[in-house]
């Protein structure tokens, strides 16, 4: 298979690379201020637990050096900062260095995680940066621990982007992954089906007011490879131990690797 088949399009619709990038920009601006809202309504609270969940797998400890990509609004950062400060380990890192780095490609969603980090009392120990997952503005070897949610079916080149994500890695540093999936069990399709197509660009309209923007969700959720699929090439960006687990029968799947 060739590398990043989904390059050349944007949910359904054929389009060149950058005429993707520029329109996965676009929906991104617009949703923004209505993200975590959004996230709320169209999963019904799900997202929650998924995300304590994920990051419970992560295991984020002190002095480790953490990037979180297309980390946006926060949620898995400031959830790793939680889980630190619970250690009683996070002021310590916040007194001697910025210890978990959020990178975002659109800059109007870092500013709404940056308000909601201020709001929970995180004004330091967070590093927000605007960057690229395909093109990280990193060193080689930096990071211990490296995450990504609900973010990798919006990169163009999802295979350069876990090249970079293998690159400014350290050896014995660990990636999770957690996304929607187009593999879900069988029982639950045709109800997925009409949800994700009817019910969430309704929603989108209502809450959001961009129908678009989330009939592009659904879209790019069913473009996205499968889990076998996503840990092969996982696999094939220089990742070992690589593994995968489902939640909600298939409707999302946490993958995670190592850099050995």
């Amino acid at each position: 298979m060739k590398k990043n088949p989904e390059s050349g399009w944007f949910g359904y619709t054929r389009t060149s690379p950058e005429e993707k990038t520029a329109r996965v920009a676009s929906v991104f601006s617009s949703v923004a201020e209505n993200y975590d809202l959004m996230n709320d309504f169209m999963s019904g609270g799900l997202h929650r637990p998924w995300k304590d969940h994920f990051v419970a797998k992560m295991r984020p400890r002190a002095g480790e050096a953490i990037l979180d990509v297309a980390g946006g609004t926060g949620d898995i950062a400031l959830r790793c900062a939680k889980k630190l400060r619970e250690q009683s380990l996070m002021r310590e890192a916040q007194s001697s260095r910025e210890n978990i780095t959020i990178c975002d490609i659109n800059p109007d969603m870092i500013k709404v995680g940056q308000a909601k980090a201020i709001d929970q009392g995180y004004l330091t120990g967070l590093n927000w940066v605007v960057g690229n997952a395909e093109k990280l503005p990193f060193a080689d070897n930096s990071f211990d621990l490296l995450s990504i949610s609900f973010g990798l079916r919006n990169v163009t080149h999802i295979d350069e982007a876990l090249a970079e994500f293998a690159r400014v890695l350290k050896t014995g540093g660990r990636f999770y992954c957690m996304e929607f999936s187009s593999g879900v069990i069988s029982p639950l399709k045709k109800i997925y089906d009409l949800y994700s197509f009817s019910v969430l660009p309704w929603l989108g309209e209502k809450v959001a007011n961009d129908r678009e923007a989330y009939q592009y969700l659904a879209e790019s959720i069913r473009q996205f490879p499968d889990q076998t699929a996503l840990t092969k090439r996982i696999k094939n960006a220089s990742f070992d131990n690589v593994r995968h687990e489902n939640l909600m029968g298939g409707i999302a799947a946490i993958h995670s690797g190592w850099i050995l």
